[in-house]
């Protein structure tokens, strides 16, 4: 880390407090620095050991220079949601600080953790909250705290966090997962990621620093060569290079490493460098094509696809993030073009509001910036009045649908938490009885009888649930499968998506043939009647 920033001292003072009191000498003073606190507060963390979380926390303080131009210190707190205990800007003072944290009601849920690095991020170390400004270089540093496995994803998020300038430091207690905090922490792996046997043993795991130096910045003499980046070590400075590059034998000079920088690969979604050579990869749920660069999308048809999302209040602001990020990894599979896939968003709660119609955008990249961009509405869940909506108006021309002379499948996905406040029986069947593909994805209180009455028929194939929104990944699968039957679970059954363009051809072959029979049969039928009247005639 650049400037006078000395994590050795500072992690001398995670001993024993008992040790702390015996140590002397002058204090290792920071140049400017904003600390932000991400503590595991989830269910696993049992009151005694949150305990201790608190006291590290307080004892770690006590060793900083605080102060609005020295060192701002944050902290939050995370389970299922993140909660800041307070920002970089609260306050300048040691004792207020640990007033707030002696006050820290832990919040006893699940484990977001990638969560809580995307609100660090984009939250916690904004300007708005207390942090420098980027122009003023002052280093940025998150110490994650946990116990167990993230419920949610985070080496994106974590690495986008550090291409914004966090240094992170992932310490792990007890029941954390190694893979994981690696996956969080700055390079190298070995100085940022910590793990401990037990909460009772948290303060001890800044042993291994007792030898570093602290009183010198060599990097900040100048004269260090380094092509990229120097990092000061107690041996004097150390050459890193930016990802994708490799350090040359003389230890100053990077070469580019990353094939995917230096070549035309075609790759439709990632390249990823593989010594001398490189592959394609794509996003997860679809799959690599035969031609190794582009991924596999719902293209063998056209469909109208408009989206319901209960915007509620027991949604909660973070769960309706992770709705929005689940709304585009749907997009992703999807070809969406004015020719192809068209897809509209509506959004409902008391009332309900459509985010953007059908003909509104013409790229999943237009579609997702959009997704976004949508604010949370809050209050009730009025499931009946968006069907209503999407039936009498998502779906019409002046919305963007086709024109039905078109026989573009038209496709509904609502997604809710919890049982609807108004009668949704009578939407729901008109939806369907105008020809509309309903598919239900329910989440945590959802009512499976409601979900049941949205969807379409065979249930099993259009009735999605999970337990809570931070398992809702795996649903993809199942709708991959529905909307795109090449791939998944309806392949090589009677059901076809209205995505699979082919299935509509084999239907209107099946129809075409079917009529052509019946009306052979009719005119045989004709013929005989005429046979029988002429009979009768000649008898009379």
């Amino acid at each position: 880390m650049r400037g006078l920033l000395c994590w050795p001292v500072l992690l001398l003072l995670l001993q024993p407090w008992e040790t702390q009191l015996q140590l002397t000498g002058p204090r290792c003073h920071t140049g400017p620095l904003d600390l932000v606190f991400v503590i595991d507060s989830s269910r696993s963390v049992r009151p005694f050991e949150f305990e201790t979380v608190r006291q590290f926390l307080m004892g770690l303080l006590r060793g900083l220079n605080v102060g609005p131009n020295a060192t701002r210190v944050g902290v939050i707190q995370y389970s299922s949601q993140v909660q800041s205990v307070f920002p970089l800007r609260a306050f300048s003072r040691r004792e207020d600080m640990e007033r707030a944290i002696r006050d820290l009601v832990p919040l006893a849920q699940g484990t977001m953790t990638g969560l809580a690095i995307q609100y660090a991020m984009n939250v916690a170390f904004s300007v708005a909250e207390g942090a420098r400004p980027p122009e003023e270089r002052v280093p940025r540093v998150a110490v994650i705290v946990t116990d167990g496995r993230p419920q949610d994803r985070v080496a994106e998020v974590a690495a986008q966090a550090r291409a914004r300038g966090i240094e992170i430091y992932a310490v792990g207690v007890q029941r954390a997962d190694v893979g994981s905090l690696r996956a969080m922490a700055s390079p190298p792996l070995d100085e940022h990621v910590f793990l401990v046997e037990s909460f009772d043993l948290i303060q001890e795991f800044g042993l291994q620093f007792q030898s570093r130096l602290c009183a010198i910045d060599y990097c900040s003499f100048g004269n260090h060569s380094c092509q990229h980046e120097c990092v000061s070590t107690p041996g004097g400075p150390r050459c890193h290079c930016r990802e994708g590059h490799d350090l040359q034998p003389d230890g100053r000079s990077c070469q580019v490493r990353d094939l995917c920088n230096g070549v035309d690969h075609g790759c439709e979604f990632q390249c990823v460098s593989e010594g001398l050579s490189y592959h394609c990869l794509c996003p997860e749920g679809r799959q690599l094509q035969a031609d190794g660069k582009s991924c596999n999308r719902c293209r063998e048809g056209h469909v109208d696809l408009v989206l319901l999302v209960d915007g509620s209040k027991s949604v909660r602001p973070q769960n309706f993030e992770l709705v929005k990020r689940f709304v585009n990894q749907i997009v992703d599979f999807l070809d969406v073009s004015p020719e192809g896939t068209r897809v509209g968003l509506v959004q409902f709660s008391s009332r309900v509001r459509t985010e953007f119609p059908l003909g509104r955008y013409g790229t999943a990249a237009e579609v997702k910036q959009a997704v976004l961009a949508v604010e949370y509405m809050e209050r009730g869940t009025m499931t009946g009045l968006a069907l209503r909506h999407m039936v009498e108006h998502s779906f019409s021309e002046a919305q963007g649908a086709r024109p039905r002379a078109l026989n573009v499948p038209r496709v509904g996905l609502v997604f809710t938490d919890g049982r609807s406040q108004d009668d949704i029986s009578v939407w729901a069947a008109r939806a369907k009885e105008e020809g509309i593909v309903m598919y239900a994805v329910g989440v945590g209180k959802a009512v499976e009888a409601e979900l049941r009455e949205i969807a379409s028929e065979p249930a099993e194939l259009h009735v999605s649930y999970a337990p809570d929104f931070g398992t809702m990944t795996h649903l993809l699968e199942n709708l991959r499968g529905s909307i795109c039957p090449e791939e998944g679970i309806s392949a090589g059954t009677e059901l076809r998506s209205p995505c699979e363009c082919e299935s509509l051809v084999e239907f209107q072959g099946r129809t075409l043939g079917a009529l052509e029979s019946l009306t052979l049969n009719l005119a045989q039928l004709t013929a005989r009647l005429e046979d029988l009247e002429n009979q009768l005639a000649n008898q009379k």
